[in-house]
C-alpha cells in the first residue's frame, strides 16, 4: 500500500458542489468488507444538500477540512465544530476509491490537530451508525472510545425503509493526552 501525498486546506462555499458529491458517493459506495457498509439501501437514500453543506461551512466556530491529492482532487473531507471544550467531527468521508490507504487515518489526525491549534480543544466527539461494527471498530483503533450514550436515528427521512428498530447512533469520544505535531502535508 503506497502513501499518497495529501494537502489539507479549509473548504470555502464554492467547495460545496464537490463536498456533497464526495459524501453522497463514500455512503452511496457498495464495500465488500462485512459490516462495514452496513444497509446499502439507507445509504443509497442519503443525501445532503449543497446548502446543508454550505451552512456547514459558514457555521461559526466550524469549519469543514479537505484533503487533496498532489492533482488538487478532493480524496477526503470532515465538518468539525467547536462545542464547548470538545470539537465535535461530521460526515468523515473519503472517496470510496482512495479507502484502505491510511487516508481516512492522516484525516482524523489532521481535524484533531486543527481543533487542538484553533479552539484548545483536548477532547473529540463523533458518531457511527450502530450496524457499522466495523466502523466503531476503526474509530475504537484511532483512540475513540464509546461513551455509552446513543442519539436517534431520523427514521422520519427514510419511512420507505424497513429499518431496524433499534438503529441509532454510537456516540463516541476521544480525550488527547499529549499533543503530537500534524504535518499539513505527508
Amino acid at each position: 500500500m503506497s502513501t499518497i501525498n495529501l494537502k489539507f486546506r479549509i473548504a470555502t462555499p464554492n467547495d460545496a458542489p464537490g463536498i456533497q458529491n464526495l459524501v453522497q458517493s463514500a455512503f452511496r459506495s457498495e464495500d465488500s468488507r462485512p459490516d462495514w457498509t452496513a444497509d446499502m439501501k439507507l445509504g443509497a437514500s442519503y443525501s445532503i444538500s449543497v446548502e446543508e453543506i454550505e451552512n456547514q461551512i459558514t457555521k461559526p466556530d466550524s469549519a469543514t477540512l479537505l484533503a487533496l491529492d498532489a492533482n488538487d482532487m478532493l480524496v477526503a473531507s470532515v465538518a468539525i465544530s467547536k462545542r464547548g471544550n470538545l470539537a465535535r467531527l461530521a460526515n468523515v468521508v473519503v472517496d470510496p476509491s482512495q479507502q484502505q490507504g491510511g487516508i481516512g487515518r492522516r484525516l482524523l489526525e489532521h481535524a484533531e490537530d486543527y481543533g487542538r491549534r484553533e479552539w484548545g480543544a483536548r477532547k473529540f466527539g463523533l458518531n457511527a451508525l450502530s450496524t457499522r461494527e466495523q466502523l466503531i471498530l476503526w474509530y475504537t483503533r484511532r483512540g475513540y472510545e464509546k461513551t455509552g450514550e446513543v442519539s436517534a436515528f431520523p427514521v422520519e427521512k427514510f419511512r420507505n425503509l424497513d429499518l431496524p428498530d433499534d438503529l441509532c447512533f454510537v456516540e463516541m469520544e476521544k480525550t488527547l493526552t499529549a499533543f503530537p505535531v500534524v504535518s499539513a502535508i505527508a
